[in-house]
C-alpha cells in the first residue's frame, strides 16, 4: 500500500497547488489513498463545505484538520455530514466529527487517526492516551493507521513518534507549516516526518503576508494578518506500507515551488 498525504493547505494559494499538481502527484506515485490536511484552507482558518468538496473532486480520499477546525462556524452545518473529514479526535466529548475514519480500496483497509497536541495550544484531551483507545480500536480491522500529529512543538511530535514506534504505520506531524528533514523509519517500522510541511504561499511567513508578520515582530502591537499572494508551493508525503504487517517500508518527502519544480 502507499498513501499521498499533503500538508497543510493554506488559503487560495495553497487551494490552487493542489487543483495544479494534487492530480499529477497522483498518477506519478499511485498512491493507494490520498490524505490532505485542510484546516488552513478557508483563508488560513478552518474550512467550508465548498473547499471541502473542491478537495474531494480533485483527489483527496479524506481531509483532516487541526486546531483551526472550528474558527469557520460554517463547519458546524456540514462536519456530521461530511463522510471524509476528520477533526482531532482528542476534542472533548460531545464535539461535532469524528477523529478516526476507515478507508477501504479493493479489499485493502487503512485506519486515519487525527490527533492534536496540547503544549501551546489549546488544553483539549490527552492526545497521547486518546491514540491509545483509538489505535486499540482501529486493530480490531487493520494493522495500516496512520496519524496526522497537529501540534506545535517538535519535542512533542518526536515524543508522540517514538510512542506509537510499532503500534501504526506512520506519524506524520502537521501545523508548523515548515518541512522538516527528518524523515526516518523507526525501529518498530512506524514511518515519521516531524513536519509534512504547508501547501500554500512561498513567499509569506508560513501562510501570512510577510509585511504584516514583520511590522508584528518589531512594534509588538495588533496587526491584521491577511492570507499571503504571489507564488505557491506544495509540501507531501510518500509513504510505503506492507499490508500484511502495517510496518513501514519506505518514507519520501516532497517540495514542490519555483525552485524545485515537478515536470513529470
Amino acid at each position: 500500500m502507499r498513501l499521498l498525504f499533503i500538508g497543510d493547505i493554506y488559503g487560495k494559494v495553497g487551494r490552487k497547488m493542489v487543483e495544479d499538481y494534487l492530480q499529477k502527484l497522483k498518477n506519478y506515485y499511485k498512491p493507494t489513498f490520498t490524505i490532505v490536511n485542510g484546516e488552513n484552507s478557508a483563508g488560513g482558518k478552518g474550512l467550508t463545505e465548498k473547499i471541502y468538496r473542491m478537495l474531494m473532486e480533485c483527489g483527496a480520499d479524506a481531509v483532516t484538520m487541526g486546531n483551526h477546525t472550528f474558527d469557520n462556524k460554517e463547519i458546524f452545518e456540514f462536519i456530521d455530514r461530511a463522510p471524509k473529514l476528520i477533526r482531532p479526535a482528542n476534542y472533548p466529548d460531545g464535539t461535532p466529527g469524528v477523529g478516526m475514519l476507515f478507508l477501504n480500496r479493493n479489499g485493502v483497509e487503512v485506519a486515519i487517526i487525527n490527533l492534536q497536541g496540547r503544549t501551546f495550544l489549546p488544553a483539549i484531551d490527552d492526545p497521547f492516551r486518546t491514540a491509545d483507545a483509538l489505535i486499540a480500536e482501529a486493530r480490531l480491522r487493520t494493522p495500516i493507521i496512520f496519524v496526522d500529529f497537529h501540534a506545535e512543538t517538535t519535542s512533542e511530535k518526536v515524543a508522540m513518534g517514538w510512542y506509537l514506534d510499532g503500534k501504526v504505520s506512520a506519524v506524520i506531524g502537521t501545523h508548523t507549516h515548515v518541512q522538516t528533514a527528518d524523515e526516518r523509519i523507526l525501529p518498530q517500522g512506524t514511518a515519521y516526518l516531524t513536519d509534512a510541511g504547508m501547501t500554500g504561499p512561498y513567499d509569506g511567513v508560513i501562510g501570512v503576508e510577510r509585511e504584516a508578520v514583520i511590522r508584528k515582530f518589531l512594534t509588538a502591537l495588533p496587526v491584521r494578518f491577511e492570507s499571503a499572494t504571489g507564488r505557491g508551493q506544495l509540501s507531501a508525503v510518500v509513504i510505503d506500507i506492507d499490508e500484511a504487517t502495517g510496518r513501514a517500508t519506505a518514507i519520501s518527502r516532497r517540495l514542490i515551488n519555483d525552485d524545485h519544480p515537478f515536470n513529470v
